[in-house]
């Protein structure tokens, strides 16, 4: 089974209904309409490896309080502790947090994770989904990279949260 990176934006009045009721949340994005929005990304299976790019740590050795990169897959915020989005709960980033991070994507080039790539260190520390040897698995990444970093300077822009969760 695949572990796909999900992310939502959101302005302040909804963020503010799922911490009241995260069953708004799970209905929102788990209903037939939301392949519809156009607020709603994921990145694939890429998400880990665009971390260690970025961060150099994978999932199970990155330090939390170095934000706002380690912001990028879990957020430093929950909305509900209890409720398994798929693979655990649904986390945020307020709006400044999430200012932070477009701020942190928009001074990273494409070219600096190309020079960050290393396919045989990724693999050796299991970075998922462990396909680093394969020919297109930089494009791959890069790929999700770009859509990541526009997807965050729109909730930026849009003075925005996003909610992350893995499904």
């Amino acid at each position: 089974m695949s572990m796909i990176q999900n992310f939502l934006r959101v302005n302040s009045e909804t963020l503010n209904s799922f911490l009241t009721d995260s069953h708004l949340l799970r209905n929102m994005v788990y209903s037939k309409e939301a392949i519809h929005l156009n607020n709603l990304i994921d990145i694939d299976k890429a998400w880990e490896g665009i971390f260690f790019l970025l961060t150099g740590e994978s999932i199970g050795t990155y330090d939390q309080a170095l934000p706002p990169l380690s912001w990028l897959l879990v957020g430093p915020n929950d909305i509900d502790r209890n409720q398994d989005m798929g693979y655990g709960p649904a986390t945020y980033t307020d709006i400044e947090q999430t200012r932070r991070i477009d701020l942190a994507l928009q001074e990273t080039s494409a070219e600096e994770l190309t020079q960050r790539f290393d396919s045989i260190t990724m693999l050796e520390k299991d970075i998922y989904p462990t396909i680093w040897d394969e020919e297109n698995a930089l494009d791959y990444l890069l790929q999700y990279f770009e859509d990541l970093k526009a997807f965050y300077h729109m909730a930026a822009l849009q003075h925005e949260a996003v909610i992350l969760f893995l499904n």
